[in-house]
């Protein structure tokens, strides 16, 4: 499928000014990170603990975060159309995350709910913990069951708590009528030795501070490796200056990245970097298809001027470009918009990343080619030489990949 056709657009007619807007984002994104002391780091790299908890109804985000200040400071983000709240703490001794994690169950029990007075919470509570409640007060009933029966009716009823469309919350001991097993003495022994809180703590995470440098440090090296095996493998198949061009633009896509994540106060975290190395190899793809249209061109027209044959290949691969990288920001755009609070950080690197990218691959590697011819051309000075020449002859003998 081809959108455009003998198209004969003057891009490189523009590179001074999306030259001189990288450059500008590039020192904001850079003066951001310094004047900040550098990107704020999601508690997987800079240590935390991190507790989900789905609520009834909508969160009470300030009550909870009130309730939990008292003890230390928090972050509590709310999980947009899910009824969830994130809550983080900051970095801690490993010691200290484990206490960390009891204080904000306690809270949150204290807070939210449905006053215990010896009886088990129902929406927080394992099937071993229910079958020990149930026990003895189910024999005092007259509800006659083995260990296996009642260890069976506990997971039952776990289970049944557990699965959507109430995924860890029930909210009428009436509703528990639809598990095999229970009957109306067993709700009534339920009511009795149990309480329905009106939150339930989906999962727990801890990252200690040594494992989050760690992880810090293998996520710089991860993209840096990435980098520099793509500039090996642009060299080989290409030449040099063009492995460079390559990774100068993708560096230049990485930094104005961060920058901006840097700019809007957001947090940069494993999935961030998981886009980060995807856009990575995105950018790198549609840098190599042009590029690779520009050696086709440097053999079948070698007395046009340079940048004349980067417009026309350009051009060459515009449809390809449109297609690619509108869909997949298209689909990028609805997961930042509806994806919720845990996919904004990846979906907004996805959004930056694909548009800076594409540029990128047009106005900062294309550009970078005919500097450097230029300069080798003013180091022979030999004017009488076509500026595509050299180009031409060092593509020579190394094949025509095809553009996918």
């Amino acid at each position: 499928m081809q959108l455009f056709k003998n198209t004969n657009f003057d891009f490189l007619g523009w590179k001074w000014p999306f030259i001189g807007m990288s450059l500008l984002l590039s020192a904001a994104g850079l003066i951001s990170l310094w004047v900040k002391g550098g990107p704020r780091y999601g508690i997987d790299f800079r240590g935390g603990a991190l507790m989900y908890v789905r609520f009834a109804g909508r969160p009470p985000i300030d009550k909870i975060r009130s309730s939990l200040n008292k003890h230390f400071p928090v972050d509590v983000t709310e999980v947009v159309g899910t009824n969830e709240a994130i809550i983080g703490t900051d970095v801690r001794s490993d010691q200290q995350l484990n206490q960390a994690r009891q204080v904000m169950q306690q809270t949150l029990e204290t807070t939210f709910g449905a006053g215990a007075n010896g009886r088990l919470d129902l929406n927080n509570s394992g099937a071993s913990a229910l079958a020990d409640q149930l026990r003895d007060p189910l024999q005092a009933a007259g509800v006659g069951l083995s260990e296996t029966e009642l260890q069976d009716l506990a997971k039952a009823v776990t289970g049944f708590r557990d699965t959507p469309p109430r995924s860890g919350l029930i909210t009428d001991y009436n509703s528990l009528m639809a598990v095999p097993g229970v009957t109306p003495k067993v709700i009534s022994v339920l009511r009795q030795e149990t309480v329905l809180a009106g939150f339930n703590i989906r999962s727990t995470e801890i990252v200690g501070p040594k494992i989050g440098a760690d992880l810090q440090h293998q996520a710089v090296m991860a993209v840096l490796y990435a980098l520099g095996g793509m500039l090996v493998y642009i060299a080989f198949r290409f030449e040099w200056i063009y492995g460079v061009a390559a990774v100068v633009a993708v560096f230049h896509d990485t930094i104005i990245t961060i920058g901006l994540f840097s700019l809007f106060g957001k947090e940069i975290s494993l999935t961030v970097v998981a886009a980060l190395l995807t856009l990575v190899g995105y950018s790198m793809n549609d840098t190599i298809v042009v590029f690779d249209r520009i050696r086709e061109n440097l053999k079948l027209l070698r007395r046009e001027p340079l940048e004349s044959l980067i417009n026309r290949s350009v051009n060459q691969t515009l449809s390809r470009t449109v297609l690619t990288s509108g869909l997949t920001l298209l689909t990028a755009l609805s997961l930042w918009l509806f994806g919720g609070t845990v996919l904004e950080g990846f979906a907004f690197a996805l959004v930056v990343g694909i548009i800076v990218g594409t540029y990128s691959s047009i106005f900062v590697a294309s550009p970078i080619l005919i500097f450097w011819q230029s300069f080798v051309e003013s180091r022979k000075k030999s004017p009488s030489a076509p500026p595509g020449a050299r180009l031409q002859r060092e593509s020579a003998g190394r094949g025509t990949a095809k553009v996918k």
